[in-house]
């Protein structure tokens, strides 16, 4: 029996040639595991009303690591629509699966690292070495909304203060109400999270992105935890910046910048933005870390309208194997294949579209494991 137990889940659309294009590298890297493939996405959505099934759910629980592909998610209309037709009226409500699956694994850190690798012609600029730390289960994507909003939560908003009285008059059916939740153990740990990660890997510096000047309650809450955590790392400089500012100040300045750490949806929106500047989301890879568990997988969609033609860049979902081999101690075998990728990139004989090249999703990962 091999070691290590892997989740495998390729989800919808590109994400079941990303990930075979990352099995190659990580049979030709001797990574030795048990690889149980697990149902979920908009497939199962359609015909199940359920895109993260219960066996599903199990079969993660019984994993040390998952490897994970793409979903496909739509609005509450459309997604009402694409049920097949003895599911459609009995209430279902579809919830990104991968949201549901930080939350019930309690997944707190998603961890973006955007490097530049030497040779590669989509470079903002060389020399690049980006590493977000986003809070994954609470914020924005907590789940929590209204639409339409309900009588009793109306007459709430009245009896609070007049800033929220004047949305009572509404009629529930004309607003929706979506709630930003932060608690101070969320913010405690995804904070403390990023100043271990640049202690342990040299970075001089943390800088926590936020909007607390307009935000004031939760990040406010945000701001002021890591100014208090960072008093425990002398060693570490750490500084602050509007997240409308700092989109600005990374593409001037990216060197000025390493370990930086946001709420769940700016650490989504800065990390899209790193991943373009190291080459789009084609390189952008992605951990979902918790204390017993972790996810892997590219940061970018399902891309359903390339679907098939096994044409999109694997090497986001390449890294992000990268990533679990370093999560589940691997570090050797993760090193190499990093390595290789970069070797591949460098020698700019295999590239996919998106490169200016005519490699398929296979043939880069073909040439991948070919250097190990």
């Amino acid at each position: 029996m091999s070691r290590f137990k892997i989740a495998w889940l390729p989800g919808d659309g590109v994400g079941v040639e990303v990930l075979e294009a990352a099995r190659i590298c990580l049979d030709a890297v001797g990574f030795e595991a048990d690889y149980t493939p697990g149902d979920i996405g908009w497939e199962f959505w359609r015909s199940e009303g359920e895109s993260f099934p219960q066996r599903t759910i199990d079969l993660l629980g019984a994993s040390d690591a998952a490897m994970f592909g793409a979903i496909t998610s739509k609005p509450v209309q459309e997604a009402e629509a694409e049920l097949v037709p003895a599911l459609r009226g009995k209430g279902l409500v579809y919830r990104s699966p991968i949201v549901r699956m930080r939350q019930l694994f309690d997944l707190y850190t998603c961890l973006r690292p955007c490097k530049a690798y030497p040779g590669n012609s989509l470079n903002y600029k060389e020399g690049i070495d980006l590493v977000i730390f986003r809070e994954n289960t609470e914020d924005l994507y907590s789940g929590v909304e209204f639409s339409p909003v309900p009588d009793e939560l109306k007459a709430t908003l009245k009896k609070l203060s007049k800033p929220f009285a004047h949305f009572a008059e509404i009629p529930g059916d004309q607003f929706a109400i979506t709630c930003k939740i932060n608690t101070q153990k969320g913010c405690d740990r995804i904070i403390r999270a990023a100043f271990e990660y640049a202690k342990k890997f040299g970075y001089p510096k943390v800088t926590i992105i936020h909007k607390a000047n307009v935000v004031r309650a939760t990040e406010g809450m945000f701001l002021e935890t890591g100014q208090r955590i960072a008093k425990d790392y002398p060693g570490i400089a750490v500084d602050d910046a509007n997240v409308d500012a700092i989109t600005m100040w990374m593409l001037k300045n990216p060197k000025n910048y390493g370990v930086m750490v946001a709420t769940n949806l700016f650490g989504d929106i800065v990390s899209d933005l790193a991943a373009q500047m190291v080459g789009g989301l084609g390189f952008g890879c992605s951990g979902n870390i918790g204390e017993q568990l972790a996810v892997f997988e590219p940061s970018h969609g399902s891309a359903p309208k390339y679907a098939g033609q096994c044409k999109v860049n694997p090497i986001a979902t390449i890294l992000a194997a990268r990533m679990m081999l370093d999560w589940l101690g691997e570090t050797g075998k993760g090193e190499r294949l990093e390595q290789a990728v970069a070797g591949v990139i460098a020698e700019g004989l295999v590239r996919t579209y998106d490169m200016g090249g005519a490699a398929s999703t296979l043939d880069m990962g073909e040439a991948i494991a070919k250097r190990l």
